[in-house]
């Protein structure tokens, strides 16, 4: 979800087919089912503030994230008021808006649902219309260890008409990404984008999985990142995000799109191995 300049690579045809374990190997150990009406467990679910990355043009506030009829909405709407951070002549893009004209909601588990391994899972449905940046990521969570050196999962992240699945970490000093994306033309188009998916990260001390309806979006060798700055990410805990974002540097224009824009969430779980 942090922005980067990325080389897109062509998987092997063997990479079109997922490998799936079987259901005897996993044991739910955490989940959300979001079947309550009001604000995301506080037991599960913290929130991001304000103008955070890539100079989105939303304001992120907690109010935007809602459970209802046994979802979780994150939903981004337009709305005109005052900057509460903005400084006149401020160079920074965050204090240098005067307005703030759209909001929505970023959720993460940071401090409160923290996981190493597994396979984790979420069944949504994104909006794909122009201007809309919905994401499900995971960056690690060991303290003192800044991005991109604790690691990046975008276990779903969508812009421009194309959903990714990607990998970033720190190495010599510079961001190395391994990216794969897909069109939504590819996926079935408008009747793709009216339905719930499900997305999977499957991880192990050897590798990680990201899938997309069970088939394989991309795979990471996690040898790859053993001489990764501060060691490597992939050995370590990590959190989830989960935000709606709006335009900035990828999300496109959302100027023509009727809001709301909303990420549904029907549920996220975590699997680890049964013993």
């Amino acid at each position: 979800m942090k922005m980067k300049t990325v080389l897109w690579l062509s998987l092997p045809v063997w990479l079109s087919v997922s490998t799936v374990w079987s259901a005897d190997r996993w044991k739910l150990v955490w989940s959300d089912e979001f079947n309550t009406s009001g604000a995301p467990d506080p037991a599960n679910w913290n929130y991001e503030h304000g103008f955070v990355r890539n100079n989105e043009l939303q304001w992120y506030q907690p109010e935007n994230a809602f459970c209802t009829n046994g979802l979780l909405i994150i939903e981004a709407r337009p709305e005109h008021k005052r900057n509460p951070q903005f400084v006149a002549g401020g160079k920074n893009w965050q204090t240098s808006r005067e307005w703030i004209d759209y909001t929505s909601a970023s959720i993460t588990s940071r401090r409160r649902q923290e996981f190493k391994y597994g396979k984790f899972e979420m069944r949504a449905r994104i909006d794909t219309r122009p201007g809309s940046w919905p994401a499900f990521w995971t960056l690690g969570a060991t303290p003192g260890i800044p991005w991109p050196a604790g690691g990046e999962v975008d276990i779903m992240e969508f812009y421009t008409g194309t959903v990714l699945a990607n990998f970033g970490y720190s190495l010599d000093g510079k961001t190395k990404w391994l990216a794969f994306k897909k069109t939504i033309a590819e996926l079935g188009g408008d009747a793709w984008s009216k339905n719930f998916h499900l997305w999977t990260m499957e991880w192990d001390e050897k590798k990680i999985d990201l899938l997309l309806d069970g088939q394989l979006m991309n795979h990471l060798d996690l040898t790859t990142a053993e001489k990764a700055d501060q060691g490597n990410p992939f050995h370590k805990p990590v959190y989830f995000i989960l935000n709606q974002a709006i335009g900035g540097d990828s999300g496109g224009d959302p100027s023509h799109t009727q809001f709301p824009i909303r990420f549904e969430v029907d549920w996220v779980r975590v699997y680890q191995r049964g013993k």
